[in-house]
């Protein structure tokens, strides 16, 4: 599990196939500290570290993930965002990302302001009831606000400083971003499609005698 907030920034040094349809990923972390089978976010993917020299970590992607993210588009030079998974007890300053992304992305626009950065994303409609103004959202994973949402995706406001230590500001209109949406609002979708229809309502409550029909 991770926060959507991102340490820092690493550098993809090879991208080479792996077993079974998969990609082997060498990334150049900031980080000193990582230890075989440590869980690493990488542009929003919980990927498992499965080599390291140093902070150069190895990480496998599989046939699944790179269909269903970006991670598959990656080569050499590319920068991509970081997060190592939290600890029980660590401060949660954005919101509770898995690392599990939903769909890729496309950017629609990119606007700056004097102190923000506004992006509209275009994501595939069975997003979009997840999704709500001022709900979170992770873009490669970085947890962000909504600020607004139409019929094709919705809007972020960036400010200055997460565009500075991030990688968006090598993304451009067009560009593909993994987004994976609020899990809260994930698991309340599911659970109103599978609630049971003969559960009660406020129909039969009031057929019980507990509404105003039985007054």
């Amino acid at each position: 599990m991770f926060g959507g907030i991102v340490e820092g920034t690493g550098t993809i040094l090879r991208s080479a196939a792996g077993p079974r349809g998969g990609r082997e990923l060498a990334i150049r972390t900031p980080f000193d500290d990582v230890k075989l089978g440590d869980s690493i976010a990488v542009n929003g993917v919980c990927l498992t570290a499965t080599s390291i020299e140093g902070t150069l970590v190895s990480m496998d992607v599989g046939p699944e993930t790179l269909e269903r993210t970006t991670l598959g588009r990656l080569g050499g030079g590319d920068v991509v965002n970081l997060e190592r998974a939290l600890a029980y007890g660590d401060r949660i300053g954005g919101h509770l990302v898995q690392g599990h992304v939903d769909a890729v992305g496309l950017i629609r626009s990119v606007s700056a302001r004097d102190n923000a950065i506004d992006l509209w994303v275009d994501v595939p409609r069975e997003l979009h009831r997840y999704v709500a103004p001022r709900g979170g959202v992770a873009v490669d994973g970085i947890s962000l606000t909504v600020t607004d949402v139409d019929p094709r995706g919705f809007a972020l406001s960036v400010i200055p400083h997460t565009w500075k230590v991030t990688n968006l500001a090598t993304r451009g209109v067009g560009g593909g971003v993994n987004v994976e949406v609020d899990l809260i609002a994930r698991y309340l979708a599911r659970l109103l499609e599978t609630r049971d229809p003969n559960g009660l309502s406020l129909e039969k409550l009031e057929a019980l005698g507990y509404g105003s029909a039985g007054r």
